[in-house]
């Protein structure tokens, strides 16, 4: 199997409550960035074009963006090659993002399987790193999938029950 590195992305705003915004990142996880944290460790002042966001309705004009957050309502002045002034939204390197977020580790909204496939993964006797050469993913991903750190695709879910496994899953929707 090769190895690659995954550079953070975000995929997906899930919430933002008050400066704290919920996102899915490419990895699989959910994961919450307090910004009124992050504001206070940047030393953010009142001349930083930051600042505005401190203001939750501005806050708030978050979108997703090359696969980050971006904030078209705080312009950022930049020059180009030529010297020319150009305009862009402000917008914040996702691993940077990554790394000042916190897994959402329970929540109503996310299904926990890991403790599941630990089980069966036990009972019959397999490795982590069995389960994962059998069903085509990674020690460390099988690992963060039985620790509940990540919500696994279905297609990978299936790989891991059904040809890792030998069980059967079966999804219901009433």
């Amino acid at each position: 199997m090769k190895n690659t590195v995954k550079i953070p992305r975000i995929l997906k705003i899930k919430s933002i409550d008050g400066l704290n915004i919920s996102c899915v990142f490419n990895n699989g996880e959910t994961r919450t960035i307090d910004f009124s944290y992050l504001f206070k460790k940047w030393e953010v002042k009142t001349t930083d074009p930051e600042f505005i966001l401190a203001n939750e309705n501005e806050f708030k004009k978050v979108s997703l963006r090359n696969q980050t957050l971006s904030w078209d309502n705080v312009k950022i002045h930049l020059t180009d090659f030529e010297g020319n002034d150009v305009i862009h939204p402000y917008e914040l390197s996702p691993d940077i993002l990554f790394e000042n977020s916190k897994p959402i580790l329970k929540s109503g909204h996310r299904y926990f399987f890991g403790t599941i496939i630990r089980k069966l993964r036990l009972q019959k006797g397999m490795t982590q790193v069995k389960l994962a050469e059998v069903s085509g993913t990674s020690k460390t991903y099988i690992s963060r999938v039985e620790n509940d750190l990540i919500e696994p695709e279905l297609s990978t879910l299936y790989k891991i029950v059904e040809i890792g496994l030998g069980k059967s899953l079966r999804i219901e929707i009433k």
